[in-house]
């Protein structure tokens, strides 16, 4: 995505759409964002009506623009449904199969994957949904490969989000592919929150808060946040932690969803990102820098999770004209 250029994202709106979701999408997308040297992204709704009732009929959204502005959209969001089992409006499928035929991104929240996979667009793809629909979503589209246990699937120009709160991970990770690790940084700290969790996470957490201060982790991942240039390993937390390496990786399941190795890895990568954009240290004090040791190492990382090289990632992220 170029800095020059404003990234017209569109949501589509229907009868008993989340309001919830309705807002992340507004916060993340629609929100001027002046503290950010740089374009933000255009907004708009669009629905098959011009007025849609939201869930329960909470509130109804009036003069909602029709489903022809998808013809300029570069990202297409699909909210979930409350009733999966229903087929949604054949002009919104036929509105998401040109989306994707021209190029556009496609995402869904929730079961928004059900309509996404309605279109045919999730055929041969990985994709995810809310836990609780994930034996109808597999019986119904044999063809997409779900992955019921994680947050969001990233595809590349389809991206799909597991429940509501899972919507807001997905939109701070499209804003991390966009405008790179800072960007997402200051954006996560605006919003007050900073956890911002990667999609190989599992949807459904023990224990999402801590049953007392004393017993929660967070004491250790700032401190481990803090030296990450070190060679810091998963016995090192545990020893933080005054816990064996076994108990420190239950916790880390029923806390965070995650690994301590896959934690301490993902926190690297993601300073080795705000490295590279800022554009003052060569490649090999980046790998330093981040606690990945090597170039080898840190190419391996980058490319993974961004799919570019670490040069690549400078190029479109960083300083203009600033090489690795």
């Amino acid at each position: 995505m170029s800095r020059n250029s404003s990234h017209r994202v569109v949501m589509i709106v229907d009868t008993g759409s989340n309001p919830f979701e309705l807002g992340v999408a507004t916060e993340l997308f629609g929100l001027r964002r002046p503290e950010l040297d740089r374009p933000w992204y255009g907004f708009a709704l669009c629905a098959p009506r011009r007025a849609v009732s939201m869930h329960d009929g909470l509130f109804t959204l009036s003069e909602v623009a029709g489903l022809d502005i998808l013809g300029t959209a570069d990202t297409v969001i699909v909210p979930n449904r409350p009733d999966p089992h229903r087929q949604p409006a054949a002009e919104v499928l036929d509105a998401i199969r040109a989306a994707h035929r021209r190029g556009a991104r496609l995402v869904s929240f929730c079961t928004g994957a059900f309509t996404l996979a309605a279109a045919g667009v999730l055929d041969g793809r990985r994709a995810t949904t809310h836990w609780r629909w994930a034996a109808l979503f597999t019986s119904r589209f044999p063809r997409v490969r779900l992955e019921p246990d994680t947050l969001f699937v990233d595809e590349g120009q389809v991206l799909t989000a597991a429940g509501s709160a899972a919507a807001l991970d997905l939109c701070l990770h499209l804003i991390g592919r966009d405008h790179g690790a800072e960007v997402l940084n200051q954006v996560s700290r605006r919003l007050v929150f900073a956890a911002h969790r990667e999609g190989g996470q599992r949807q459904f957490i023990e224990r999402p808060v801590p049953a007392a201060a004393d017993t929660s982790l967070a004491p250790v991942l700032d401190w481990a946040r803090e030296r990450l240039d070190h060679p810091l390993t998963v016995a090192d937390l545990a020893r933080r932690a005054a816990a064996s390496p076994a108990t420190l990786h239950r916790r880390f399941r029923a806390e965070l969803g995650t690994t301590p190795l896959a934690w301490l890895t993902t926190e690297r990568a993601l300073l080795a990102r705000r490295l590279l954009e800022r554009g003052d240290l060569d490649l090999a004090a980046v790998a330093r820098a981040s606690g990945f040791g090597t170039t080898s190492t840190l190419r391996a990382q980058i490319r993974r999770r961004t799919g570019l090289s670490p040069a690549g990632y400078r190029a479109r992220f960083g300083p203009a004209g600033e090489q690795c």
